[in-house]
């Protein structure tokens, strides 16, 4: 069986590397699929799960936005930040989508909006992966 060497970095230092038949993850263009021969590409990351399959397993990782690169044998994912499930508080991630829930439903105008939005993204992003 053909695998690809995936490599995911964060600035706090590198997350994951393991060999998997394929990645899935969400580019800001689409759902990507990576298989191993794929042909070179660098494409934006969402904030979303990536999903690596390796035999009768899929792992999650909670990635919150970055680049993906991809070469025939090897992924590298550089991302701002990346989380195993094991590694999430689901407790705290819920927490921190009802404050982003209620910054964005305040009427205030010293809300920014925008950074909210990422933040309940994010939360949400670590609720589906860490449960």
């Amino acid at each position: 069986m053909k695998t690809l060497t995936v490599s995911v970095v964060t600035p706090d230092g590198p997350v994951l590397e393991d060999s998997f038949e394929m990645v899935s993850c969400k580019a800001e263009s689409g759902e990507l699929g990576i298989l191993p021969g794929h042909i070179p590409l660098v494409a934006p990351l969402t904030i979303s799960a990536v999903r690596l399959k390796h035999e009768n397993r899929v792992e999650h990782l909670a990635v919150s936005g970055g680049f993906m690169e991809v070469r025939p044998e090897k992924v590298t994912i550089l991302a701002q930040s990346a989380e195993k499930p094991s590694d999430i508080n689901v407790q705290r991630a819920k927490e921190a989508k009802e404050r982003a829930e209620r910054r964005l439903q305040s009427k205030q105008d010293d809300v920014d909006f925008q950074r909210a939005e990422l933040a309940l993204k994010r939360a949400l992003n670590r609720i589906n992966v860490g449960q």
